[in-house]
């Protein structure tokens, strides 16, 4: 698999797929809706991306961006096959991904300044500490730390953090997170815990991880994820994510579609079965009326973007 997550026009999140299926992507954009892809590397990395835009009876249009607005590069391509040769030379770092096609440095305009932000020390230090939360939850993209950093501090009459600023913010924690990762070695409990509920996926279990806000919204919308084979279901919410990610373990809620404290057990009974054979260890009774937690956890979820 190929260290990448492909954007659609069509809002479509396609991550760490393979040479050949970037290239069914590339072939089929063209029509009103799917004219183009963005792809970016995992771990996200600020101002890095290709991106190709397309439409039918057209040529392609290429670009990449290699760290800076004054690192954007542009090459009109007359077919599919080389777009997708480039990109997947660019997916894979190859020392000759710029090789063979006409590439020109697009004009950017000036790079904006960021001002410093205009916080006192408590407030920074307090907006710092949740973007960090979340941060090393590990499921937030840029995009999405960037909006809770401008965001979080805002009243009625104040709006101490700008977009830009935030931004800012967001990215230069993110890369301080990014190269912290690359020390990890092997697999981490959080791609444990992954391995665990793909399994109860393909078992029949409905499996959901940092799914919706609190306890009231899964329960009321965990229904709607399984298909008319699903059994029952298992998810935590980013309130528990949070937790895990604090180091206090993470609490997994489930059950059984049909409302019984037989098939909830049961459920509960796959969910430990399962955790167990990923190397991961629980504390639960059986009570099917009681939460699983997997503990002791070493929260390290690495970043994809």
């Amino acid at each position: 698999m190929l260290e990448i997550v492909v954007m659609t026009e069509n809002r479509e999140r396609h991550v760490r797929v393979s040479a050949r299926e970037l290239a069914g992507l590339v072939r089929r954009i063209g029509d009103d809706g799917d004219r183009f892809l963005v792809v970016r590397r995992v771990p996200d990395l600020p101002d890095v991306f290709t991106q190709v835009w397309h439409e039918a009876g057209g040529d392609y249009t290429l670009e990449h961006r290699d760290g800076a607005a004054d690192r954007h590069f542009q090459a009109m391509v007359d077919g599919p096959e080389t777009v997708i040769a480039a990109m997947t030379r660019w997916a894979r770092e190859e020392d000759d991904r710029d090789a063979g096609l006409p590439w020109t440095l697009l004009d950017m305009g000036p790079v904006p300044q960021v001002p410093p932000l205009d916080l006192g020390d408590d407030e920074r230090e307090e907006l710092e500490q949740r973007v960090r939360e979340v941060l090393i939850g590990g499921y937030a993209s840029r995009a999405e730390l960037a909006e809770l950093a401008e965001e979080y501090l805002v009243t009625a009459d104040r709006r101490p953090v700008s977009r830009e600023q935030a931004a800012a913010l967001a990215d230069r924690l993110w890369l301080e997170r990014v190269v912290e990762q690359r020390a990890w070695r092997g697999e981490t409990d959080p791609e444990r815990l992954t391995r665990a509920f793909t399994a109860l996926q393909e078992s029949g279990i409905t499996a959901r991880e940092n799914f919706t806000c609190c306890r009231s919204c899964g329960e009321s919308e965990i229904g709607g994820e399984g298909g008319s084979d699903a059994r029952g279901f298992v998810y935590f919410h980013t309130q528990c994510t949070d937790s895990a990610a604090a180091g206090h373990g993470l609490m997994l809620l489930y059950g059984g579609f049909d409302g019984s404290a037989g098939t909830t057990a049961a459920v509960g009974r796959e969910v430990v079965a399962a955790l167990d054979a990923a190397g991961l260890r629980t504390a639960w009774d059986g009570d099917p009326s009681r939460a699983i937690t997997v503990t002791p956890l070493d929260w390290r979820r690495r970043l994809i973007g």
